[in-house]
């Protein structure tokens, strides 16, 4: 050809593709397969024009490997049977459903060494996306690994989303945790309670201790004693066996419990009637997440509200967006409920 490039006899390879367009073969694939995420446009451009020059087609199973699944969204959770994962599933779904693609969802159990190994395995099956929610868990020694694996996974064109804390380098959907404890513990302080306990998680939890570390640092800035914590598990049962030990202890100095989760307030609140103490009546009991339990349970339970399937929508949208978005940021607003009747101040 007059400008010195030659069309192969054989058929044309990606290598090929990315030698005429004067670019690295990873950008010839993301550039064709659909992932122009992180690659010019002007390079774009050259690509498939080269692509076109060289009559390339690319070959369908490798397109699907280079992509991930071409229908295939992986989001892996604490806890599927928990309403707040149930919640964000749904947000999640409708995104993939309204792109053409299907989820298959895979459950850690709270365990970082579960999700690693469901991440590695995720990546020989080479879904389209992965998105991680929950609570990241500090000290458990396998973070590093997880990121290597997520990185890698990434550079062969997958995208991965977070819904959790910013400690992983992907983009990531977060809420205001520790803020929503802060205006929660306002708004019960409004309600004029002044003597609470705090049922909380194990403090490598970041959820449970974001919560807890912001209820704390408003009723210390509003001069208000450091209420009574009972660490427990983050689960409805864990906020069942805290209530019993704090029955068990007895609760006279206690006017008000904030778990730091619904299903741990749900759980309180079973364990308070069970033992003759009437919730929102004896004893005041707020949760966080304003999952759709906390308006079944009697009385109806004050919480946090977090936009759950909202959370779901956008990290599918950050994760099949172009713009290479860090993150979003989902604010938090208390709900006010029979669980926290006013009281007089003595």
């Amino acid at each position: 050809m007059a400008d010195g490039s030659t069309v192969p006899s054989s058929p044309p390879t990606l290598h090929d593709v990315a030698r005429e367009a004067g670019v690295s073969i990873a950008t010839a694939s993301r550039a064709l397969n659909g992932s122009s995420r992180n690659v010019r446009s002007e390079n774009v451009s050259r690509v498939r024009a080269a692509a076109a020059k060289l009559n390339y087609e690319p070959h369908l199973s490798a397109q699907a490997i280079a992509r991930g699944s071409t229908r295939t969204v992986a989001l892996v959770v604490r806890d599927v049977a928990d309403p707040y994962f149930s919640a964000i599933a749904a947000g999640v779904v409708q995104a993939t459903e309204e792109a053409g693609l299907i989820v298959t969802m895979a459950v850690a159990d709270g365990s970082p060494e579960r999700e690693l190994e469901i991440v590695r395995t995720l990546r020989g099956q080479r879904p389209r996306v992965i998105i991680l929610a929950g609570s990241r868990i500090e000290g458990a020694g396998v973070r590093d690994a997880l990121v290597e694996e997520l990185a890698e996974y990434r550079t062969a064109g997958g995208r991965v989303v977070l819904i959790s804390q910013r400690d992983l380098p992907f983009a990531t959907v977060t809420v205001d945790n520790r803020g929503g404890a802060a205006e929660l513990a306002r708004a019960l302080l409004g309600l004029g309670y002044r003597r609470f306990a705090v049922f909380h998680a194990a403090p490598e939890i970041r959820t449970s201790r974001d919560r807890y570390e912001g209820f704390l640092a408003e009723l210390a800035a509003a001069g208000m004693p450091e209420p009574l914590a009972i660490e427990t598990g983050f689960t409805r049962a864990g906020g069942y066996e805290a209530a019993r030990r704090l029955v068990d202890r007895g609760f006279e100095d206690v006017e008000a419990v904030f778990a730091v989760n619904d299903v741990m307030a749900i759980g309180a609140m079973t364990a308070f009637r069970d033992a003759g103490v009437m919730p929102g009546t004896d004893i005041a009991v707020a949760g966080f997440d304003d999952i759709e339990p906390a308006l079944d349970v009697l009385p109806p339970l004050t919480s946090v509200a977090v936009p759950l399937r909202e959370a779901g929508l956008s990290a599918m949208r950050l994760a099949l967006s172009d713009g290479g978005e860090a993150g979003v940021r989902h604010p938090v607003g208390v709900v006010l409920r029979d669980s926290t009747p006013p009281r007089r101040s003595a």
